[in-house]
């Protein structure tokens, strides 16, 4: 972990996270987190069945894969991503930027679980798989 500005961050590799509001102190009703990082995927193909995830590109541009849709997100775009949906995100450049809530709250805790594994975690199938059974993120 080091710091934006004062702030907790976490490290997973090829993206960090900055955790605005957490759980914990939403009473369990949303988490917000704000990602910023390179060029390429940021994650694998996955599913929440209880979470709600809505993600607010902030800068750059990223490409979802939404069920099987592939879609261009840019700066100043909302994309919400139905529970239960196989989804994927890659950003298309370095210095991407966005905001991600969840609803509700905890799945924020997956990334400050992973940014004490292995530098890319995040975008390790086996590493994801294992940790999946605590957490609504399911790799697909």
């Amino acid at each position: 972990m080091t710091n934006w500005s004062g702030e907790t961050i976490y490290r997973l590799g090829v993206v960090d996270m900055r955790l605005l509001a957490a759980s914990k102190d939403t009473t369990g009703e949303f988490a917000l987190g704000e990602f910023r990082g390179a060029a390429g995927p940021w994650t694998v193909p996955h599913v929440h069945r209880q979470s709600l995830e809505t993600f607010y590109v902030l800068d750059g541009r990223f490409t979802f894969t939404v069920g099987s849709e592939d879609r261009l997100v840019e700066a100043g775009a909302v994309l919400l991503v139905p529970r239960d949906t196989r989804h994927v995100f890659r950003a298309e450049v370095d210095g991407a930027r966005l905001l991600v809530l969840w609803t509700p709250g905890g799945l924020e805790e997956m990334f400050v679980e992973l940014s004490r594994l292995a530098p890319d975690a995040l975008r390790d199938p086996e590493a994801r798989k294992a940790i999946a059974s605590r957490f609504d993120s399911i790799p697909v």
